[in-house]
C-alpha cells in the first residue's frame, strides 16, 4: 500500500506560480505510475498531469501544458507539479494518485491510492 499527502496550495494572484508536493510514504514507491489531478467546486475531477515510474515519460492535459511541469525524486518519494503562469480556471483541489504501469493515465478511476487532496485558488 501507498499512503499520499499532498502539501504546498494556497491563494496566489493570477500570473503567479505554486509547487505542489505529494509525499508517499509505503513499500515499491518508485514502481508505480503517478499522476496530478484536479477538482473544482462543482465539476468533475480532471486529469492535469502524469509522470511514469522512471520520471522519463509525462503527460499533461491541454489546458495547462506549457504551463505546468510534473516531475519525481524516488530517492525522496515525492511528486513535484510546478505551477506557473496560474489563472483563475486553476482553482480547484488538487490531488495526487498512484497507479500500477500500464494505467490510462487520464482515467481517475484506473488509480489505485489517493491524497486527501491540496487547495489552490487563483484570484483574478
Amino acid at each position: 500500500q501507498v499512503q499520499l499527502v499532498e502539501s504546498g496550495g494556497g491563494l496566489v494572484q493570477a500570473g503567479g506560480s505554486l509547487r505542489l508536493s505529494c509525499a508517499a510514504s509505503g513499500k515499491n514507491f518508485r514502481s508505480y505510475a503517478m499522476g496530478w489531478f484536479r477538482q473544482a467546486p462543482g465539476k468533475e475531477r480532471e486529469f492535469v498531469g502524469f509522470v511514469s515510474w522512471s520520471g522519463i515519460t509525462t503527460y499533461y492535459a491541454d489546458s495547462v501544458k506549457g504551463r505546468f511541469t510534473i516531475s519525481r525524486d524516488n530517492a525522496a518519494n515525492t511528486v513535484y507539479l510546478q505551477m506557473n503562469s496560474l489563472k483563475p480556471e486553476d482553482t480547484g483541489v488538487y490531488y495526487c494518485a498512484a497507479g500500477d504501469q500500464g494505467l490510462t493515465y487520464y482515467n481517475p478511476s484506473e488509480y489505485d491510492y489517493w491524497g486527501r487532496g491540496t487547495q489552490v485558488i487563483v484570484s483574478s
